[in-house]
């Protein structure tokens, strides 16, 4: 039997979404929200692709319906954090492949695909396949950067395998016979 963490899970996912809400206004113009990469990038070292992607949505979704944003919020963040959480797994844990995970997830993938959201369903005219590629690429690097040295001081001081395992669910320790 296992010791489920589930629930620790879900109160720093909840924290994730509260935190990217919060602070994703900083330094934010259309196309390049580097906070929102930070908190994508950080929640995926921590909880995984998959709560990572969950994390960007509810983000997304929250950003849009209290603060009228178009839904550039969900055509870049969902591929980034997806593929962030994906390479650290893949790599067994480097940080580097987190963040390029997510310059590729959101600046290439979800530049992309946020080409034909805001033609067809937003209704913006003159854009182009590559529009949002240059802002959604620089906004990465920045969110991406920060993200990065603060899980590499993290990991330097021993704190981030520490947090990962308190996450995981643990194996049942065996009660010793007396």
């Amino acid at each position: 039997m296992k010791k489920s963490n589930y629930l620790k899970r879900m109160v720093m996912l909840g924290m994730f979404v509260a935190l990217g809400v919060v602070i994703s206004p900083i330094l934010r113009v259309e196309g390049m929200c580097p906070m929102a990469h930070l908190i994508n990038i950080t929640c995926a070292v921590f909880l995984g692709p998959w709560y990572a992607l969950l994390c960007a949505l509810l983000i997304g979704i929250i950003r849009m319906a209290v603060m009228g944003i178009p839904p550039l919020a969900l055509t870049g963040a969902i591929f980034g954090a997806t593929l962030s959480g994906v390479f650290y797994k893949l790599s067994k844990g480097k940080i580097i492949a987190a963040v390029l995970g997510e310059i590729i997830g959101t600046g290439v993938i979800g530049a992309i695909v946020s080409y034909p959201v805001m033609t067809f369903f937003w209704g913006k005219e003159g854009l182009t396949w590559f529009f949002y590629v240059p802002s959604f690429i620089m906004g990465t690097l920045i969110g991406g950067s920060i993200a990065f040295f603060l899980l590499k001081n993290l990991e330097a001081a021993g704190l981030l395998t520490r947090m990962q395992e308190s996450l995981r669910d643990q194996p049942a320790k065996e009660k010793e016979a007396a």
